[in-house]
């Protein structure tokens, strides 16, 4: 599917409804979970009841193949507030991580646990980071080793969402360490299980309606049933590992997915702060005229208006290739990623600056999204990650042709030859000229109206 900025009355009705849900739903509690640090179980019910808190609901607006509707849905759940948007769409990153690797059984069977239904709301966790590694996924501790039909887990994660809380968790770990990404596999954690224990709930500077905590696997033992994919497909994946043969982490092919949501998460805050120190300086009024009107005010808000707006389309092009299949040559989705978390802190630091004084103290909710923000220069890859994609591609796809000459497109039919810009046009503009020459002055005029750019 060409990539189009087109929204359907489809996604404009689901921009409305999450907007709606954001403002009427979610922003008000944002200040009381902010402080308590507690999981919102309240809103997360809310937005089952509303319909967005279930695995067919994100199966659907990953299925969409625009690439659009989880973007924008994202946008307007975070423009609410980052903590409660990352507590209602936690079990997605888990999710993708079951669609990755897991078998159409495991799917069938473990999505709905992830989710619950209204008025028995379950969570779901991805635990990938671990203390010593971070964003290295190659540096993963926790090892998984069979014993008989069974797996036995020991290790560390760390910074894992819904953590300890989670009806499930996805635990990434190392079952061959000689193959580094590729000799690891994910697994299905129930709550409950012996030797799984939460360590401690993290005190965190921002996203503090989220729960984020410390998890230990101590001689944590699960069937074989809840390895993801199957001991089969984990074989022959070794296998064509140790022979060479490339094969993609399902950690790092879930990342991958998720950049682009994360660029759109950050931008929800990017857009909050930013909308927030525009209706601030067009109402604060200093030396008898709204301080907007001041270049000093003005310009940086100037600024950060085109590079949110230039983060969100890098952002819905990520989107619109991971749902299309289409690899990311240059980076596309760490681009995505990057840029929206870096202009989120930059919009919610304008924004304090914007309102002075009380844009520091909590009278004002900028310096919550100032806090918020920061995470996203930090989880799902850092910045100097993302750097590192990026720079990584350089040398090879980046340095043989201009990046947007890659994205695909239809190559064959009509439009090739007598398509816009092409050389046939050409020749027949240079024709028309030639007769314009000799032609009627009124002749003349509708050939030019015809041929004005737009027509």
């Amino acid at each position: 599917m060409a990539f189009t900025l087109e929204l359907t009355p489809a996604h404009h009705e689901l921009v409305r409804r999450a907007h709606t849900f954001a403002e009427e739903v979610i922003r008000p509690a944002a200040p009381k979970y902010d402080e308590l640090q507690e999981c919102p179980w309240d809103i997360v019910d809310a937005a089952a009841r509303e319909g967005f808190y279930n695995a067919l609901f994100y199966a659907d607006l990953i299925a969409d193949p625009t690439g659009l509707s989880l973007p924008l849905f994202l946008e307007e759940i975070f423009w609410g507030c980052a903590g409660i948007g990352l507590t209602v769409v936690l079990p997605a990153l888990a999710l993708s991580a079951l669609n990755q690797a897991g078998t159409p059984e495991q799917i069938a069977t473990w999505a709905p646990e992830m989710f619950g239904t209204p008025g028995d709301i379950k969570l779901a966790a991805l635990a990938v980071s671990e203390p010593q590694g971070g964003s290295d996924v190659s540096n993963l501790q926790t090892r998984a080793v069979r014993d008989g039909d069974d797996w036995v887990l020991n290790g560390t994660k760390i910074w894992i969402g819904n953590g300890g809380i989670a009806d499930v968790t996805v635990v990434n770990a190392v079952v061959d360490p000689d193959l580094g990404t590729r000799g690891q596999a994910m697994f299905l954690v129930p709550k409950g299980t012996p030797g799984m224990d939460q360590v401690r709930r993290l005190d965190k500077l921002g996203h503090r309606a989220s729960h984020t905590a410390e998890l230990s696997f101590t001689d944590c033992r699960i069937p074989g049933d809840q390895l993801l994919g199957g001991i089969d497909k984990l074989e022959h994946k070794l296998d064509k590992a140790r022979r060479g043969d490339h094969t993609r982490s399902a950690a790092l092919g879930a990342f991958e997915q998720t950049r682009p949501m994360v660029a759109a998460m950050a931008l929800g805050v990017a857009r909050a702060s930013f909308e927030y120190a525009c209706d601030y300086a067009s109402r604060r009024e200093a030396f008898g005229a709204p301080i907007i009107e001041n270049q000093g005010v003005a310009f940086p808000l100037a600024d950060l208006a085109a590079d949110i707006d230039a983060a969100r389309l890098l952002a819905w092009r990520a989107s619109w290739m991971a749902a299309n299949g289409i690899p990311f040559h240059c980076g596309e989705g760490s681009m995505s990623k990057l840029k929206a978390s870096e202009v989120a802190v930059r919009a919610a630091e304008q924004a304090i600056q914007t309102c002075g004084g009380w844009g520091y103290v909590s009278d004002l909710p900028v310096e919550k999204w100032y806090r918020d923000a920061k995470l996203y220069t930090i989880f799902e890859g850092t910045s100097e990650i993302q750097r590192m994609v990026i720079g990584r591609t350089l040398a090879t796809d980046a340095s043989q042709t201009p990046q947007h000459h890659l994205l695909p497109g239809d190559h064959a039919g009509l439009s090739r030859k007598f398509g816009h810009g092409s050389l046939a046009r050409a020749r027949a503009g240079e024709a028309f000229l030639k007769l314009a020459q000799k032609a009627p002055h009124r002749l003349l005029e509708l050939g030019g109206r015809l041929a004005s750019p737009g027509r």
